[in-house]
């Protein structure tokens, strides 16, 4: 991993130090209504002369049509394969920013500012850009690494619980693939924690060290997508259903328990860690509703996962807590089953 990643409340003093440093010929700042009233006013102190593009908000946005007027406004502002695109706010921003950027004229220069807790701890490390296509989560994109991403702790403040809660979703299967000692020692604290910094820091990491063994996800990477097998399918099918949407987190935190799940199944995981998981899982999040009629075209939908290979459904399991293994192959029968499972809690 090539790119460099700041951390700590002081870190915005750095970006114009780099945008200098670099000479970029000219700066553009990706923002949604959000990001542009509440975490603009941070951050433009710390900028050049700019422009801004303003896009809209939520995981509906973050299609092709979407990518069509930001690319519209970057040829507007005459930006040219010198110039930079600062993309400020959560895993939508950064992701379909990067994937601008990435592809815009082959490719400008870009950095990312996360201001949910989602995009500190996972979006926005480890080059992955991308959008839906058709309602398919992450469908299209590149791997692409930013000049840098500047990690605000700061930026938290802005956000509402329920956003929160999606981005811890993902420090805890940090820590389920990764550092059971953690998990122990914060499964008791949740979100009551006061040192936000030393989390992010710690997921980064995690993320960080599995990223420069595999880039490009050809094999060890894919511990990072415990959880997502189900979760995936889960999110991209609530889409679908008008009032009934989730935030990413809140569907990979079901996720990660059908996996931990299918995981005692297979007689990798004990149940003793099962139970952990999941007491775990239900004090943070509120029980997601999935009627009888929805198992089988989530289950359906893990088909179009980008782990898959020659039709098989791959996974990423536990066997142990603290301990992922990846391409373990399971049928649209264990998804199924999994998600009754969830439903009996």
């Amino acid at each position: 991993m090539t790119e460099t990643i700041y951390i700590g409340q002081h870190v915005l003093q750095e970006l114009p130090v780099l945008l200098q440093n670099k000479a970029f010929s000219k700066v553009a700042v990706l923002v949604d209504e959000h990001t542009l009233a509440h975490c603009y006013p941070l951050l433009k102190p710390h900028l050049p002369p700019h422009d801004l593009i303003e896009i809209r908000s939520g995981e509906e946005h973050k299609t092709l049509q979407t990518c069509e007027y930001i690319w519209q406004r970057m040829t507007e502002l005459h930006l040219d394969r010198w110039s930079v695109l600062v993309n400020l706010g959560g895993g939508v921003i950064g992701d379909m920013g990067g994937f601008c950027a990435a592809v815009f004229k082959r490719g400008v220069y870009f950095v990312q500012v996360p201001t949910t807790l989602l995009a500190q701890v996972d979006a926005s490390v480890g080059g992955k850009t991308g959008i839906d296509f058709h309602g398919l989560k992450n469908h299209i994109g590149v791997y692409q690494e930013p000049q840098a991403v500047f990690i605000n702790p700061e930026f938290l403040k802005t956000l509402p619980q329920r956003q929160l809660k999606s981005g811890y979703a993902e420090l805890i299967k940090h820590w389920l693939i990764a550092d059971a000692a953690k998990f122990e020692e914060q499964r008791n604290i949740g979100l009551m924690t006061e040192d936000w910094e030393e989390l992010i820091r710690h997921s980064v990491a995690i993320k960080a060290k599995v990223v420069e063994a595999d880039p490009l996800e050809g094999g060890y990477r894919k511990v990072l997508n415990f959880g997502h097998t189900v979760g995936h399918a889960l999110e991209t099918y609530m889409m679908s259903q008008p009032g009934r949407e989730l935030l990413h987190g809140e569907a990979i935190a079901v996720g990660m328990v059908c996996e931990a799940f299918l995981s005692e199944k297979k007689e990798v995981l004990a149940r003793e860690a099962l139970d952990k998981i999941e007491v775990f899982v239900e004090t943070v999040y509120e029980k997601v509703v999935i009627k009888k009629d929805d198992i089988d075209p989530i289950a359906e939908l893990a088909l179009q996962d980008k782990k898959n290979s020659n039709s098989a459904i791959n996974c990423t399991l536990l066997a142990g807590i603290g301990h992922a293994i990846y391409n373990q192959p399971i049928t649209l029968h264990d998804i199924r089953e999994s998600l009754r499972y969830y439903q009996s809690l």
